[in-house]
Formats: structure tokens, sequence, C-alpha cells
């Protein structure tokens, strides 16, 4: 038994969802395919959910600044509003916190030139803002063990701060909503369907091979002229199936990280407090909902990162041991933070890439087309990705070949180009380091 459409989408997570509504708004045929229970179930679940625009390259800064004004307006943006219920975008403000020789004079630039609003801030004006936060620098981040940990720190610290960061509330709701305009609009959604083969067939009119649809684990066969991954963790193990993976540039593979979630102090509330980010001892959090704060890290230096084989078979529970090195972290910077026995929290997988930077690209098997890597800080460019995956497959089945001239997406917000070379799997690798903020 086969059945047709014009596109697979595998994955349906919150790219998945994404990808699956802008291509049914192009008067395609979608099929989105998933292993899991439930739309968004996966690793979206288990996201931060943080918006913000830290980043070191003009197209990153830029597509994030696009995609939180879809969030901000998400209901205009879906053209719909979910009978079940709809997210909402937090604005807490961020506070990016220095280290020595970090990237905030660029950074700084990049939001000069976009116009995106920021302060610059010393200590006693941070200080000011957020009496909860302990003043000083604590650089460089230690593992718990080591006996300089609790020192005092030694100098002052500043920092810039964006008004406009925050969060979304709910991770798998936003994944939900985006597949329900899907499904409004024609999208077909296959859960508990496992992707066991990604089909091909040589080119009639051309070298190279055509990707002609997908195999499911029961043995049936879906049939489609375009298949997109964007299935996350599992992400690396399609694109072996597809036989594109030898022709990337750069690598990716599924890392386990765990995100702890405590209750907040009282000075810490999404009124009172703000997501910060800092590396001076490795870790982020963000006030959340019903009187809580979430710790995550940004994968300092000092602790080895937990690399898996098989997204399939890892442990989803928190362990001990980076719980504690988190919250005592996460208390050096916020002292009223009071510390449970026993670890609350969970634990998931990025899809990380080798230089943390998503791939939004083609591939050389025709049809194929990834949303992957994404390294676990590309939740808030979800709205902005759908469009990028539908403007490579229109410019590629116009015979655009995005290698050689790359696609473009015009923003609604600013009417600049962001190029999607940024994304290639054929690019040399970027310059950023591996700290991570949702």
């Amino acid at each position: 038994m086969s059945r047709e459409y014009d596109v697979i989408v595998i994955g349906a997570g919150l790219m998945g969802s994404a990808i699956s509504l802008e291509l049914s708004r192009a008067g395609r045929s979608v099929c989105c395919v998933d292993s899991g229970g439930a739309v968004g179930a996966g690793s979206t679940s288990s996201s931060s959910a943080i918006i913000r625009f830290n980043y070191s390259t003009y197209d990153s800064v830029l597509l994030a600044w696009e995609a939180a004004h879809r969030w901000k307006n998400f209901t205009s943006y879906l053209g719909t509003e979910d009978p079940n219920g709809m997210v909402s975008y937090i604005p807490t403000g961020c506070l990016a916190l220095d280290t020595p020789g970090d990237n905030r004079p660029q950074v700084s630039a990049l939001f000069t030139e976009i116009g995106i609003p920021f302060e610059d801030l010393d200590g006693d004006q941070i200080q000011s803002m957020f009496p909860a936060l302990a003043k000083g620098d604590f650089y460089p981040p230690r593992v718990v063990e080591d006996p300089q940990f609790a020192d005092e720190p030694t100098s002052d610290i500043g920092g810039y701060y964006t008004p406009e960061g925050g969060f979304i509330d709910d991770p798998m709701m936003a994944a939900r909503n985006l597949m329900y305009a899907a499904v409004e609009l024609g999208t077909k959604v296959r859960l508990g369907s496992k992707v066991v083969e990604v089909r091909r067939q040589a080119s009639q009119h051309e070298s190279g091979s055509h990707v002609v649809g997908v195999t499911l684990e029961t043995g049936e066969e879906i049939n489609a002229a375009v298949v997109v991954n964007a299935a996350g963790p599992s992400s690396g193990l399609i694109n072996q199936m597809a036989g594109v993976d030898a022709e990337m540039r750069i690598g990716h593979r599924p890392l386990r990280q765990e995100v702890h979630v405590l209750e907040a102090p009282e000075s810490w509330t999404p009124e009172s407090g703000c997501l910060v980010s800092d590396p001076g001892v490795g870790i982020y959090f963000r006030p959340g909902l019903a009187g809580t704060v979430l710790i995550g890290s940004s994968e300092p230096q000092c602790d080895e990162l937990q690399w898996i084989d098989d997204p399939n078979d890892y442990s989803d529970t928190p362990t001990p041991d980076w719980f504690e090195r988190q919250v005592l972290r996460a208390a050096r910077r916020l002292p009223d933070l009071r510390i449970p026995l026993a670890p609350v929290g969970l634990a998931a997988l990025y899809d990380a890439s080798d230089d943390w930077v998503p791939f939004y690209d083609k591939s050389n098997l025709g049809g194929y087309y990834m949303a992957c890597g994404t390294s676990g800080n590309q939740f808030k460019n979800a709205p902005m990705v759908g469009t990028f995956i539908r403007a490579l497959v229109e410019a590629a089945e116009s015979g655009q070949d995005h290698d050689h001239d790359p696609v473009s997406v015009t923003g609604d917000l600013t009417g600049r180009e962001i190029n999607l070379a940024a994304f290639s799997r054929l690019r040399q690798r970027s310059s950023t380091t591996n700290s991570v903020l949702g």
C-alpha cells in the first residue's frame, strides 16, 4: 500500500510543524510523519523556549529578531486560533553578563545596525535593576569540587540588556498550535510512524538521484517528490538513510542535556526577574510560571559534553551530579535560590552541529531538504524556519541552484534579507563557541 503527497516532512516537533504549515500555505499536499505519539512530544517539549537575539553573525541576529515578532503576533501569523489553547510570549527581557574576550562589541554593533533595543550596563546599574542578583565576576566556570568554586568574585561585572527577550510559556503547545494551522490547510499527520528508509531513484533528466518517498517500519510506503528532514535528535540517522551525510562539511550528533526547575525566590518572578546568560559560571536561568525558575547549562569548558550514539537509547532522568553542579552555579548569581535535596527537572537531547549553527538547506539528493543541527538554540526561530524551507523548495523547483546562487528570505518586520547560505551544509565552520543559551 502506498500514498502520494507533494511533500513528506519527517518530524512533528516545532520545526516540522512550522515547515508543514508553510508548505501547506504554498498549496502543496503535505504528510508529516513522526515516530512519537503526539505533536511536539519529543525534544520540543523539553525546550527552554527562550527568545533572545545575542548571536555573533548578522544573519542569525536578524533571523531571531524577525522570528520574535512572529511569536509576539502568533495568532495573526498562524491565521487561525487553536481552540485547545494558544501559547503566550512572556517578555522578561534578557541580561547577558560579560566574560573576558566575549563578543559583546560585535553583538552590540549588530543590534545597532538592525535596530534592536538594548542597554549597556555596569555592575551598579545591573544591581539597581535586579537587586536579587549577586554582584561580581565569577569567571571562569569551575566544577563544584574545585577548591576555588566558592571564591569571592574577582571584580565587578557588566553586561547588556535586551528588553524584548523572554520565553514562550508552553513549548509543546507551540508545536501543536503550528500543526493545528497546518492541518486546517490540509496537512496530514501520521504519528507512531517510524521512517526506516528514504527511497530514491536515478533522475530521468539529469545526473544524480532524486528522492521518491519514505518507507515506514510497518512496510508502508509514502511517496513524494520532496522530503524534509526535521527529525531533531534523529535527523543524523535520517541523513544517513538518505545518503547525504558524507557531503556535509559540518557534522551533527545528539547531545544529552539537563534542565532543572526549582521553586523561584520571591524576588525572581516574570515581573521582577529576567532571562540571565551568565557564562562566568556556565549557566543560564529564567523565571518560569507558577513560581519556578528554570536553570540550564551553557556548556562551559570545565564540563565534559554528553554525546549520545543512539538517540533512542539515553536516560531522560536528571542526575544528582548534573543537578548539583548547575543549581550551585546558579546560586552563586542568585543567592536566594533554595536548593532541594533531590534533582527536579528533565533530560533530553539536542541535535548539535559541530559549530552550533543549524542546517537549513537542500542536499545533493534531488528533492531532499534538511532543517536540523539546531543545537538547542533554535526554538525561537521556528516561525521563520518554515519560511526558509518553503523558499528553498520553491527556488529548487524553479531551477535555482542554492549552492551557487544562494536563496535569501526578506523579513516581514525589517524588510532586510537573510542569506540562507549562512546555514548551508557546505559552509566553512563557524567561529562560534560551544556556549548555548536556549
